[in-house]
């Protein structure tokens, strides 16, 4: 089915208007007291996190009043939410801050996610810098593009070719166990360049501009990775995760996304 034009404009401005209202007048201006911890010390919520969560909320319910909304702090309330993938239809998912640990650090490296899932594949992912008001956007069969809020459109298509001694891969060691954590970096001599920037919407961002050749991601959220593999999909790339293709509703299969080229399975091994 896909977007109409108006829906996906109307979703484009919601995500704007909650980074102007509810993100950035935050942005290094946060208290203690405004930041919470979930699941560890490092896995944070902040209020603006959960402001903006509730406003792309209201204004999806009111732009596609028929869609399942699935928020990232939603579901850290309460688990059975995510269980609205899994039921067919439409359904929005939304990462209101995702890099929070690096926007509650005062790092400009953050960004707002959504995606729309259409009986379980992503029509529609957007990419969106709150601290340039631009955005990465893909509707499947329509192309990957870079977008400014003056009107201007940059097809992207993702990294050239290159060996894997030459590539940059995203690893975030810090979610694989700890038990993992040196037999994966015996793998990481045979990398050009192995880094992670603690924001899979800036990850994807540097890979459909073609400045990265691979995303790893252990226990891959959907909120975090359904916009990024549909644009990655859309600048020829693809997705394994012990197989090829994503499962949205998989969160125990290692994910690996490359750029402009199929998943060569034994690079994804370095990581699975």
């Amino acid at each position: 089915m896909g977007l109409s034009e108006t829906e996906r404009d109307g979703l484009i401005g919601a995500v704007r208007a909650a980074a102007r209202t509810q993100i950035m007048p935050r942005f290094r201006r946060l208290t203690p007291e405004d930041i919470d911890t979930k699941t560890s010390p490092s896995d944070l919520v902040t209020v603006a996190d959960r402001a903006a969560e509730i406003m792309l909320h209201d204004a999806v319910r009111v732009l596609m009043p028929d869609a399942a909304i699935v928020g990232e702090e939603a579901v850290s309330d309460d688990p059975t939410i995510l269980d609205r993938l899994k039921r067919g239809g439409r359904t929005v998912l939304i990462d209101p801050i995702d890099g929070t640990w690096n926007y509650a650090a005062g790092l400009a490296v953050f960004g707002v996610i959504l995606a729309v899932v259409e009986d379980g594949e992503t029509s529609f992912g957007l990419l969106y810098d709150p601290v340039m008001d631009d955005w990465v956007m893909a509707g499947r069969g329509q192309g990957a593009w870079f977008c400014r809020p003056e009107g201007t459109a940059l097809r992207l298509q993702g990294p050239p070719p290159r060996p894997k001694a030459d590539a940059h891969a995203f690893v975030p060691l810090f979610l694989y166990p700890p038990s993992e954590r040196a037999r994966l970096a015996a793998r990481l001599p045979g990398w050009g360049r192995v880094t992670s920037l603690r924001c899979s919407c800036h990850e994807y961002r540097t890979l459909a501009f073609g400045h990265a050749d691979l995303i790893a991601a252990p226990a891959p959220k959907p909120w975090d990775h359904a916009a990024g593999v549909l644009i990655a999909g859309e600048t020829g790339g693809s997705a394994w995760s012990g197989k090829p293709g994503y499962d949205l509703t998989d969160s125990k299969a290692t994910l690996v996304v490359k750029g402009r080229a199929p998943v060569n399975p034994g690079w994804a091994s370095d990581f699975e």
